[in-house]
């Protein structure tokens, strides 16, 4: 069975950082392009950072942009996202999401349930 299970998430002071951690099982994991997605209280669901199946390319959203690094490690099933200098704007659920192809996250066939994310003093 398809799993993404998220972890990392927490509550962290302005500025301060997180590391997300995306585990896979049931599929191979280095076919696939893979995707973080942010969704902020009462607001939609978008990307923030996409790593094609190789680890190169990958992509940030101009808000997150030299603040965020995903990465991945085929052999240990595992993508990551890295979040430094966190803003109260980056406060939300962070979902894991498997793309259709290896290439990009535009077309998401697979999500997990989310790790919370809460930036406050």
């Amino acid at each position: 069975q398809l799993q993404l299970v998220e972890s990392g998430g927490g509550l962290v002071q302005p500025g301060g950082s997180l590391r997300l951690s995306c585990e896979a099982s049931g599929f191979t994991l280095e076919h696939y392009a893979i995707g973080w997605f942010h969704q902020a209280p009462g607001k939609e669901r978008t990307e923030v950072s996409c790593i094609s199946s190789s680890g190169s390319p990958t992509n940030h959203a101009d808000s997150v942009r030299g603040r965020f690094t995903i990465s991945r490690d085929n052999a240990k099933n595992t993508v990551y996202l890295q979040m430094n200098n966190l803003k109260p704007d980056d406060t939300g659920t962070y979902y894991c999401a498997k793309a259709a192809n290896w290439w990009a996250c535009g077309n998401i066939n697979n999500w997990g349930k989310g790790t919370l994310v809460t930036v406050s003093s």
